[in-house]
């Protein structure tokens, strides 16, 4: 389901008065890059793609594409995926 620009900003609004984190509100993934080496993604959809130098993940507004060298899946859940290798590109598509 897609939200428009004014839902978006309700949650948003709700999210700030609740004082509660804007990815859980809004179903967002949460990227965390450690140097070029490593890469959490918190809140994904799956994997669509996966080869030694390229990674796409869906995510709720469409994709995450990770490009780089000797990328492994270290290790994935339900929830979380975390990726080892040269990280050389990280690029969010609808």
């Amino acid at each position: 389901m897609e939200i428009n620009k004014q839902g978006r900003h309700v949650q948003q609004k709700l999210a700030s008065v609740l004082d509660i984190p804007g990815d859980i509100v809004m179903d967002l993934p949460k990227m965390t890059i450690i140097g070029n080496i490593q890469l959490y993604i918190e809140n994904h959809r799956g994997i669509i793609e996966y080869s030694s130098d390229t990674i796409r993940i869906s995510v709720s507004f469409g994709e995450i594409e990770i490009t780089g060298e000797n990328l492994t899946i270290r290790t994935i859940t339900r929830d979380e995926i975390h990726l080892d290798g040269v990280i050389t590109v990280v690029r969010c598509n609808r």
